[in-house]
């Protein structure tokens, strides 16, 4: 069962492939005064996108998280992550889109880069921080926008500084690891990681995603608490978690058919999972959601605020 969320390309254009082109660079501008700087929640299942604010700010609704961001900033979205913007008018910066088989090839030599940005992130910067990333966003525009020789070649080469600048900021802000896993256990994670993508709504017994991986579900295990400190069985029942308070906060679907759409039995049993995970039932935490403050119009109440991303900047919230 696909799920009911919006899924997008680029914001309101559902049927648009980008086969021609496999990356997009606009200006922050462009697409959102269409909308009068309200995107509302949505997602895109095969995007991974970058967002550089230079100056101005918007509210942010990140997985149903709000955050209040002022430029400069970034922010980090990969697919499937649901995301929802209010933009002010004065705002400045770019939104970079790319098919994210293109990104999965420019990172597959630099596997922890490639981790660093498969986590929805958000990123105040200081101007220090901020100089060598606004170059780099700018060299990709120009690249984008021209029509020298070697066009693709010279977008890979600065969509790559781009990606390197933003992945080093987030590494700033990782504690010193000695502990960091064997190359080997961390390809079996994202190994996982993938194949839980495509199998959670059918909900796969371990034994037999262990086998896939060509490891025994001990292994998995083991890899699993190594690389994220927590059980291969822990990250399966996760992406199911998510996946089922998206749907119960963006969709009008009953318990019943989200449970049958995320491969329980019946809702009773879907029931029990969830109150287990939260410590409250899906109903309840529907009505907390529903009745929450209209999102991404309220700007008085209190947010969590973007955690800042250079040394110089302030101490991580």
């Amino acid at each position: 069962m696909e799920s009911p969320l919006p899924t997008y390309t680029r914001h309101g254009e559902q049927d648009l492939t980008l086969d021609v082109d496999w990356l997009h660079c606009e200006s922050i501008a462009e697409r959102s005064r269409l909308h009068d700087w309200e995107i509302r929640p949505h997602r895109h299942e095969s995007l991974f996108q970058l967002f550089w604010i230079e100056q101005g700010g918007c509210e942010l609704s990140l997985d149903g998280v709000e955050r209040s961001i002022q430029g400069p900033c970034i922010f980090i979205l990969p697919p499937r992550t649901v995301h929802g913007f209010r933009f002010e008018p004065t705002v400045q910066g770019l939104v970079i889109t790319v098919l994210d088989q293109h990104t999965n090839k420019l990172l597959s030599a630099e596997p922890r880069l490639e981790k660093l940005l498969r986590r929805a992130d958000v990123l105040s910067l200081t101007a220090a921080a901020a100089a060598p990333l606004a170059r780099a966003a700018r060299h990709l525009r120009e690249e984008f926008l021209g029509t020298a020789a070697w066009r693709s070649l010279g977008i890979d080469l600065a969509l790559m500084q781009l990606l390197l600048h933003c992945g080093r900021l987030l590494a700033l802000h990782q504690l010193p690891d000695s502990r960091r896993p064997a190359g080997r256990a961390l390809e079996h994670v994202q190994r996982f990681r993938a194949l839980i993508e495509q199998q959670f709504r059918q909900q796969p017994v371990l034994g037999s995603c262990a086998a896939l991986l060509g490891i025994s579900a001990t292994q998995l295990n083991r890899v699993c608490q190594q690389v994220l400190a927590c059980s291969a069985s822990r990250l399966m029942q996760g992406r199911v978690l998510l996946e089922a308070q998206r749907e119960l906060a963006y969709t009008s679907m009953s318990v019943k058919q989200i449970a049958h759409g995320l491969g329980f039995a019946d809702a009773a049993y879907f029931t029990r999972f969830y109150q287990r995970q939260t410590g409250v039932s899906p109903t309840e935490w529907r009505q907390r959601a529903t009745h929450r403050p209209t999102q991404l119009k309220t700007p008085n109440r209190t947010r969590d605020r973007a955690r800042p991303s250079s040394a110089a900047a302030a101490p991580r919230r």
